[in-house]
């Protein structure tokens, strides 16, 4: 008897433990779906780094070996092989703490870019930005004479920092310990210390920094004058994503059945469910994800299936 409680304690542990980690993988689901460019961003920098974490860490050397497939040479022969890289190197980080303080920017940059702009151009500004700010760091080591690879998402995270404070610059800030600021003076305090830091230490990603808040700056610009630069890699994204969602169409069936009474009460439900997942969604607007119910979010991923 005794046994037998023993065992039955056992699996009751060990369903729970089974069931809150289903829960937490469910809320990060939810959490991706719901959540705006920014977060899936974020969410996909972590991602591209456990892949990195077990494929391209070596423990004996105790540091990323990331191949050039991947990250960006400063070679002109290697680019001209592997063009990708140009976007591929802005989604991998070499360390931890180069991941942390990038995504925190990320999140501070993203969250007041997206007051202003639409989460589609946040996506085509990171990706262009991060290409520019590759093209400035290849050029700058052919001239200077330098060799070098470049990975990390700083450039393209300084573009989307430079847009909004090109666009807002005396947007107020409450910064905890120092008090209210203006946007630019934070963004100035950043470009100085890259600047200062330029031939001590990384110049590569310093110069990356550069190059990708020179891009900030003049998408803004050309903005304003009713070019948005955004669009032309936008179009290519979105004519990749229709090819991939093309289905195979399937044979048409005549089906002869008396569906009023049933059409009027499904669109009765559809009514009722999209009002409840409206309801859930401007609860997330005003107060955030966190302020939801266990319920709330269980209905919210079960209607995103």
């Amino acid at each position: 008897m005794i046994k037998t409680v023993g065992i039955d304690k056992f699996f009751r542990k060990k369903n729970k433990e089974q069931r809150e980690k289903m829960n937490i993988l469910d809320d990060l689901k939810l959490q991706y779906r719901t959540g705006g460019m920014v977060q899936k961003l974020i969410f996909w920098n972590i991602g591209f780094f456990l892949f990195s974490l077990v494929f391209f860490y070596s423990f004996s050397v105790g540091k990323f070996q990331i191949p050039t497939w991947i990250a960006l040479s400063s070679d002109l022969g290697n680019l001209v092989r592997t063009p990708w890289t140009l976007i591929t190197f802005n989604f991998f980080h070499a360390k931890f703490l180069h991941l942390f303080f990038n995504l925190l920017v990320l999140h501070f940059a993203g969250r007041l870019f997206s007051t202003y702009f639409t989460d589609r151009q946040l996506l085509g500004v990171y990706i262009l930005g991060g290409v520019f700010s590759g093209i400035i760091f290849v050029l700058s080591y052919i001239l200077i004479g330098k060799s070098g690879l470049l990975v990390g998402a700083s450039g393209a995270i300084m573009t989307i920092l430079l847009s909004v404070t090109t666009y807002a610059p005396f947007m107020l800030l409450r910064i905890p310990l120092i008090g209210i600021v203006k946007l630019w003076h934070v963004t100035f305090v950043i470009l100085l210390l890259d600047l200062i830091q330029l031939p001590l230490d990384n110049t590569g990603g310093h110069i990356a920094h550069l190059g990708g808040a020179l891009f900030g700056f003049l998408y803004v610009k050309l903005l304003q004058s009713g070019t948005d630069l955004s669009k032309g890699i936008l179009f290519v994204l979105d004519f990749f994503a229709n090819l991939s969602k093309q289905k195979k169409k399937t044979p048409f069936k005549k089906v002869h059945r008396n569906t009023t009474k049933k059409v009027v009460n499904s669109f009765s439900e559809k009514d009722i469910t999209q009002k409840q997942i409206d309801d859930i969604l401007d609860k997330i607007s005003k107060s955030g994800y966190d302020s939801l119910t266990k319920e709330e979010k269980e209905f919210l991923f079960k209607a995103g299936k």
